[in-house]
């Protein structure tokens, strides 16, 4: 049983990961074929780069910026909509956007005398519009899951750390197996 667990763990984010890749190249695929006849290795994979790096490119464009925005004002109205994608927009943009928020990552001492400490990621300096004057928000992300916590601490249970933020984030996410 500890055999099948383990390929689990092994096969499913790969083969969620392949699956999701390959549905969408093979959809452009399959659209570059019956659409405009072209039948080229490799184009689907292109046409999604390519399409990718140009809505980026409209994105942060002053004149399209506006329309969208209104594409996703749209997407937010809808309920079940708005919940998937303003959380998969939030956690990408956390990691990879302007506004990256696991950029500074620390150690907090849990019961104040140094025996219990946790890694986590500074996500706000300031919460005195919460009532909270001297703390900070942290964000402690779970190992083998895409969830966390956030806990507001006072800032001198706060350690910064002199390492890379994906370095932190990858020790955490493997429950400390994977790192130096």
């Amino acid at each position: 049983m500890s055999y099948f667990i383990r390929g689990v763990i092994f096969v499913v984010p790969i083969g969620f990961t392949i699956w999701v890749l390959y549905g969408t190249v093979h959809s452009v695929d399959l659209w570059a074929r019956t659409q405009l006849g072209l039948q080229l290795p490799g184009l689907g994979l292109l046409i999604t780069l390519a399409a990718t790096t140009f809505l980026g490119f409209l994105a942060s464009n002053f004149l399209t910026r506006q329309a969208m925005n209104w594409f996703e004002r749209m997407f937010d109205s809808l309920p079940l909509v708005k919940l998937l994608h303003g959380s998969l927009k939030d956690v990408l943009s956390a990691f990879v956007g302007d506004k990256k928020r696991f950029d500074k990552p620390v150690i907090v001492d849990i019961n104040g005398n140094g025996t219990i400490k946790v890694m986590g990621f500074i996500t706000r300096e300031n919460l005195e519009a919460y009532q909270q004057p001297g703390y900070v928000a942290v964000y402690l992300p779970q190992a083998y899951n895409f969830a966390g916590q956030v806990i507001l601490v006072p800032r001198s249970a706060v350690t910064f750390l002199d390492t890379p933020a994906a370095e932190i984030m990858t020790f955490i996410v493997s429950g400390g197996v994977s790192g130096k």
